[in-house]
Parts: structure tokens; C-alpha cells; sequence
């Protein structure tokens, strides 16, 4: 069939493409045809349909029910607050509220009067309170205080609980360009890990004397919070302190041997029992508790060193076998050493002194002071607070006399500071405290670049 097809193709060409054509126009006018054939849309049939339409209400449907809002505010309490001024900050619009809060014994003693307190106020939306709650930390006992406010039935009511505050750790860092305290305000770091500074590093450095402008440190310290609120400043767990040149580190380290019952061979009970309720280490390990603290008092000036010096009362060349250190009246004054009292009184032209009987002899005193906080014979511990800066005696202004005598011997306090023994990590604590150490040489060197990031 195919091989006859291609034979009838060479034989009449024009008779088969025109047989071809004809066939496919005939095929298209079939489909045209076919087109032709459906209605005219002009000629179907048109009808018209009308519905009501009803307008949807203006006003929501009795049965939708809107849900009143809640507003928080936080602020802190300042020591002249009312209950108008402290409701105003809050944005509470309740005359009934600030009543409550003038009325109520606990919202008077908790709020009104009393700066620097964590404080949320709940309210409507039309500003009236529903709840207000207060935060504080009044001792060193790892709780804090909350005042809660509630608005019930009858009207408001106030009660006061006690809960646990967490810790969490901050680092700060910071450049002396005047003062330790003008250092850390510019870093916002808190007085009290100002405070702690000059006293984890007093054996080394003089605050007094020794500071420079353009030395630096690095901090690591606790905040306590309650309720996710930061209430106070906490302990400094390490720093570093780069005072001249040279850098001075120290981290906070609980010794293993607490609750041991008895001092391993070589350390005595006493450093047993210092080292048990935990201190500061230099990183490789040395106890940076001396004997002896550098100072009677956290800050102040030295007015007169260990010297020859022309007496101001005397009016002549006399040896000072002592500090005198400038501050205010009532400052307080400190302990440098565990001791006993062995006199508390008024002893001639020291006025009021306290002379303390340390060990191997050591004793030192503290003169010319307007309140004397202990007696005769008690036991006082390093740092505690045994008096109170005065002008007593013969002195022509405000300020405490230091001694320090060894034997019978006046020596010069600052050398005996520096001077005074030190206990190490026991070789027991050695492995927890080599990675503790090591963790804070990496929280110190991030610390240390918040600084510089802040600078660039």
C-alpha cells in the first residue's frame, strides 16, 4: 500500500498537493460551519431579579463581649514621695488608691519616705491601680522583701512577703582619671563594688597615696534581683586591678574544708576557720586576707604620715608615731586585725581611744574618736566597726589617729600591712580552684574589652 502511494506521488505530484489542499479546506469549513451555527448573544432572552439588601448594624451585637486591658508600670521610690507624687510617676489616676497608701502602717513604712525601691503598679485602662507591688533587700541574708498592694471587694489591702533573691554576674570595667569612686560612677558600677575593691586590694595598693591617672580594672560581680528586678550589688567574685604598670588579680573562693571539723597539718584552727568561710586568692592561689588591713577606714586622706613633723598643738619638731587620716565627723572607723579590746575610754590628750591586743603582741589605736562602739575585753573581727571619727582630745579638727606598735615599738602601719602573713589554697582545693581560676581569667579579659569597645 505505502509503495504504491509513493508511486502514484512520482508519477502525478500536482494531482496529489491538490487533492491535499482540498481536503484541508474542506476540513476548515466544516469547523467554520460548525462556528456559525450557535446563537447570537443579541437575541437571548434578559430578565431583571431585585433582592432586599439590609444594612449591617452600627453598633456591636449584645452578645459580643470586649475585653477590658491592663497596663504595667515600673519606677523607684524616692525618699520625698508622697502617695500623689509616687501614684503620679506611675501613671495612677486613683484618689481612693493614694488614700490607702497616706493610711495603710505597712504602705507608709515600705514606700513612703524610703528611696531607691523597686516598685509596679497594675492598672485598668481607665488608670485605676488593681495592684501594686514594691521590692527591697534590708539585709544580707540572700532574701528580699515584697510589699504587695491588692484592690478586692471591700477596698485595698496590704501584706508583706519574703521570698529568695537570685544572683546573676555582671562585668564592668574602668579607667582612674581621678578617683576609684569617679572611675566607677563613670561605669556605673555600683559604691559597693567600689567599696570592695579598695578592700580585696588594700594589702597591695595604697588608695590613699598610690592611685595614678590611667590606671585601669576589670570587675566581675554579683547582682541580686527579685522578681527579675536587680534590688543591690552582691560580692565581687574576681578583678583585676592595674595600678603603676602592674597588674594585681583576685577571685572569691569557697575552701572545701568548711564543715572538715579540723585544720589539716601546718594551718592553724584560726586560718582553718578564716579560710572555711571562703576569701579572695591572687589566680595562682595566695589568700590576699592579711593579718592586717591597710586602713582603719574604707576611704579617706592622710593628713600626717610616719614622720618627723611640726606638731599643730605643740609648736615644735615632733616625732608622729602614727596616721592621721582626714574625714568627717561620725565617720566610722574599723578594726584592722581580729583582737580583744584592752582599753576603751578617754586617755589624755588621745580623747576618746580604742587601744586593741592582737596577737604576738601587736596592738594598735585609735584616737581622738566622737563615739566609741565597744567595751573592755570584747572580741572584735577585722573590719568591724568599732567607732566613729571625731575631734576629741587634743586635736584642732575632725580626724582619727592611727598607731601601730609592736612590742611596745610604733612601727609604720602601712609596712606592717604589707607585711602581714597570708594563707594559701590548701593542696586539697588545689584542682577546684585551678579551673575556677581559670574561668576567671576569661570573665576578667571579657570584662577588660567592654572597655575598650567603649572607647573605639
Amino acid at each position: 500500500m505505502l509503495a504504491h502511494l509513493s508511486l502514484t506521488a512520482k508519477r502525478f505530484p500536482r494531482h496529489l498537493t491538490a487533492a491535499i489542499a482540498a481536503l484541508i479546506l474542506g476540513g476548515g469549513g466544516g469547523a467554520f460551519a460548525v462556528a456559525t451555527l450557535a446563537p447570537d448573544a443579541s437575541e437571548l432572552p434578559v430578565r431583571e431579579l431585585l433582592e432586599p439588601v439590609s444594612a449591617l448594624p452600627l453598633n456591636a451585637p449584645p452578645d459580643l463581649k470586649i475585653e477590658s486591658f491592663k497596663l504595667f508600670r515600673s519606677d523607684i521610690t524616692r525618699s520625698s514621695d508622697t502617695a500623689e507624687t509616687l501614684l503620679a510617676r506611675l501613671g495612677v489616676d486613683d484618689a481612693a488608691a493614694a488614700a490607702f497608701l497616706r493610711s495603710n502602717t505597712l504602705t507608709r513604712q515600705a514606700l513612703l519616705g524610703r528611696g531607691g525601691r523597686s516598685v509596679t503598679a497594675e492598672t485598668s485602662d481607665s488608670n485605676q491601680l488593681t495592684t501594686l507591688s514594691a521590692r527591697w533587700s534590708p539585709e544580707d541574708n540572700g532574701n528580699f522583701n515584697r510589699l504587695i498592694v491588692e484592690r478586692g471587694a471591700s477596698g485595698f489591702e496590704a501584706r508583706i512577703e519574703v521570698a529568695a533573691l537570685s544572683a546573676s554576674s555582671r562585668l564592668a570595667s574602668g579607667t582612674i582619671q581621678s578617683s576609684l569612686f569617679g572611675a566607677t560612677d563613670e561605669a556605673r558600677i555600683p559604691d559597693s563594688v567600689a567599696t570592695q575593691l579598695a578592700e580585696i586590694f588594700a594589702g597591695d595598693i595604697d588608695f590613699h597615696r598610690a592611685l595614678r591617672k590611667g590606671d585601669r580594672f576589670s570587675v566581675v560581680y554579683e547582682t541580686l534581683e527579685g522578681d527579675g528586678e536587680p534590688l543591690r550589688a552582691g560580692r565581687v567574685l574576681s578583678a583585676e586591678f592595674v595600678n603603676k604598670g602592674k597588674a594585681f588579680q583576685a577571685m572569691w573562693f569557697q575552701d572545701p574544708l568548711a564543715g572538715s571539723g579540723s585544720a589539716p597539718a601546718g594551718v592553724s584552727a584560726r586560718a582553718a576557720d578564716s579560710r572555711s568561710k571562703g576569701g579572695y586568692y591572687t589566680l595562682d592561689g595566695q589568700s590576699l586576707r592579711r593579718a592586717f588591713l591597710a586602713s582603719p577606714m574604707e576611704f579617706s586622706r592622710i593628713t600626717s604620715g610616719f614622720k618627723m613633723r611640726f606638731h599643730p598643738i605643740l609648736h615644735a619638731m615632733r616625732a608622729h608615731q602614727g596616721v592621721d587620716y582626714g574625714a568627717p565627723q561620725g565617720t566610722p572607723v574599723r578594726s584592722v586585725g581580729d583582737g580583744v579590746v584592752e582599753f576603751a575610754g578617754v586617755q589624755n590628750g588621745y580623747g576618746n581611744v580604742i587601744i586593741l591586743k592582737h596577737r604576738n603582741d601587736y596592738k594598735t589605736v585609735y584616737a581622738h574618736l566622737s563615739r566609741i562602739g565597744v567595751r573592755k575585753g570584747a572580741s572584735v573581727s577585722q573590719s568591724q566597726v568599732i567607732g566613729a571619727v571625731g575631734a576629741s582630745g587634743w586635736a584642732t579638727g575632725p580626724h582619727l589617729h592611727f598607731e601601730f606598735r609592736v612590742n611596745g615599738i610604733y612601727r609604720d602601719p602601712a609596712i606592717i600591712a604589707r607585711q602581714s602573713e597570708s594563707v594559701p589554697v590548701a593542696a586539697a582545693a588545689r584542682s577546684t580552684f585551678a579551673r575556677l581560676a581559670a574561668e576567671s581569667r576569661i570573665a576578667l579579659a571579657a570584662a577588660a574589652t567592654l572597655q575598650q569597645g567603649s572607647v573605639e
